[in-house]
């Protein structure tokens, strides 16, 4: 396939964006991201051209979509341009962003460590300034885990919010359509845009600041230190904080939760393409969706009722536009290419404090306000379903208030 000498790939240092889905489109002329330049995720459609999804058997095997996602032309009809599909891992399922059929995408802030996926290239093309803002998906972290690892801002919104039509599908009950930036006045602005096409919320204010003990707890040795002077600078703007445990039964415990609706919904939604297609899965990805394979009817009906009551709970702290603040992920992003048992522990570990905001459907925002050895690390707000405008409102707040 060529592409033209001034596309966005001739210019990509970081493969970070496509080459077998190339893609770039021009915005309006007029309207607030006049201008800006973006890159989509390549599970989202554009019509009269095929989706990737990470996987060289899911390209060949479905023809090219028939209209855009309407996230797309949301972001088309608002001025920004379009200049490329960004990488995926495998069908969006995993955390670390290292894709067995096309490489992995350079970290620019840790050019020795993972991206983070499974937004891999959005976040990429984000942290080395390829593009002023790109589209990714996050269902279990694939938006959160990315922007820690690669010290940028990252936001996933309220399950449901944003219209996920024209994106493939990881696990619906959890999936969600989020975005990148480098600073958070545009993180906002993207979220304006966004949001005014689903139905904007007014912001309000922050309610009681929730410090999650049990969540720096989880952390790698190190990271509650050099996450401390973000604390304290989020407090000094939103007010004293109060400690909670957010999960009485242990942050594990709800990411078992957690995984076991997600591979059911997985094995739901994909299980019939991969009996009849046999895809050529990556190392990674085959062991769970075999994994996949094997939840059973019981044990999803069983876990429903589990989340419904971490809803219950969530829902109470949240309450009164109460926001929690957290680490995003317990440490800075791993090196890349290790062992298998490795990877499993990173994802593991960190999902069980990713899967808080999805278990909730709550928006979660990550801010890029530490470093530890290794690389940057992120603090995330999160807060009740519906009060996105509420932490993007937050997040300039702090940044303006702050030498963060």
């Amino acid at each position: 396939m060529n592409h033209p000498a001034d596309s966005i790939l001739s210019r990509d240092p970081f493969n970070a964006f496509c080459r077998h889905t190339h893609v770039a489109l021009g915005g309006a002329t007029e309207g607030p991201l006049v201008g800006l330049t973006f890159g989509l995720k390549d599970n989202f459609d554009v019509a009269g051209h095929r989706t990737g999804f990470g996987s060289p058997d899911w390209f060949r095997t479905h023809p090219p979509a028939m209209q855009n996602t309407p996230v797309l032309d949301t972001l088309l009809a608002a001025g920004a341009r379009m200049v490329g599909k960004t990488h995926t891992e495998e069908m969006t399922f995993s955390l670390t962003g290292e894709n067995a059929h096309y490489g992995t995408p350079i970290n620019p802030a840790a050019p020795d460590r993972v991206p983070g996926g499974s937004s891999s290239g959005s976040a990429s093309a984000v942290a080395g300034g390829l593009v002023d803002f790109a589209i990714g998906s996050d269902t279990g972290g694939s938006v959160r885990a990315p922007a820690s690892f690669c010290g940028i801002y990252g936001l996933r919104p309220t399950h449901g919010r944003i219209s996920l039509a024209g994106a493939c599908p990881l696990a619906p009950m959890f999936d969600t359509c989020g975005w990148f930036a480098r600073d958070p006045e545009l993180l906002r602005r993207v979220g304006q845009v966004l949001f005014a096409s689903s139905g904007a919320h007014e912001s309000g204010e922050p309610g009681a600041l929730l410090y999650a003990s049990d969540a720096f707890a989880h952390t790698m040795p190190g990271v509650d230190d050099a996450l401390m002077p973000a604390v304290s600078a989020v407090s000094g703007v939103l007010g004293a904080l109060r400690p909670v445990t957010v999960s009485p039964d242990g942050l594990p415990a709800w990411y078992e939760v957690f995984r076991v609706l997600q591979f059911g919904e997985i094995w739901k939604t994909h299980g019939g393409w991969v009996r009849q297609m046999r895809p050529t899965f990556g190392a990674q990805i085959a062991p769970r969706f075999e994994a996949a394979s094997k939840v059973t009817v019981p044990e999803v009906e069983a876990m429903t009722a589990e989340r419904v009551r971490i809803q219950q709970r969530l829902d109470a702290l949240l309450a009164d536009n109460a926001v929690m603040v957290l680490p995003t992920v317990p440490d800075c992003a791993p090196r890349r290419g290790l062992p298998l048992p490795e990877t499993v522990t990173v994802r593991e570990r960190s999902l069980a404090l990713l899967c808080i905001a999805g278990l909730g459907g709550l928006p979660q925002l990550s801010m890029p306000l530490a470093k530890v050895e290794g690389g940057p690390i992120g603090l995330s707000l999160i807060a009740a379903r519906g009060n996105d405008e509420l932490l993007l409102d937050a997040a300039c707040r702090i940044a303006s208030a702050t030498s963060m």
